[in-house]
């Protein structure tokens, strides 16, 4: 009998270790569509300079294409030619603060 406590506490003690890493790893799928940007450095080739990704960049990318009267399509699809319009566009309307 006491070896069947041992087994059953073994048990409850690898459940434990490994419940964090699992509840990590389903947060970290589950990720909302809007971050998918975040953490990303494009390169504006006609510019010459870089621009960070983070929520203002993704605000300022759906004004653009609410503007256009585009539908929303991820800036990482998008053709390079397309993107370097975006950066052009950018450029003309910069955030004001």
């Amino acid at each position: 009998m006491h070896r069947g406590h041992r087994l059953v506490s073994s048990l409850f003690l690898a459940a434990a270790l490994v419940a964090p890493s699992g509840i990590m790893a389903a947060t970290a799928y589950h990720q909302p569509a809007q971050e998918e940007h975040h953490d990303h450095r494009y390169y504006d080739d006609e510019h010459k300079d870089y621009h960070d990704w983070d929520k203002h960049e993704d605000e300022a990318y759906r004004r653009y294409l609410k503007e256009q009267h585009k539908a929303y399509r991820s800036f990482d699809k998008m053709e390079a030619k397309q993107q370097q319009d975006y950066w052009r566009w950018r450029h003309d309307h910069p955030d004001h603060d």
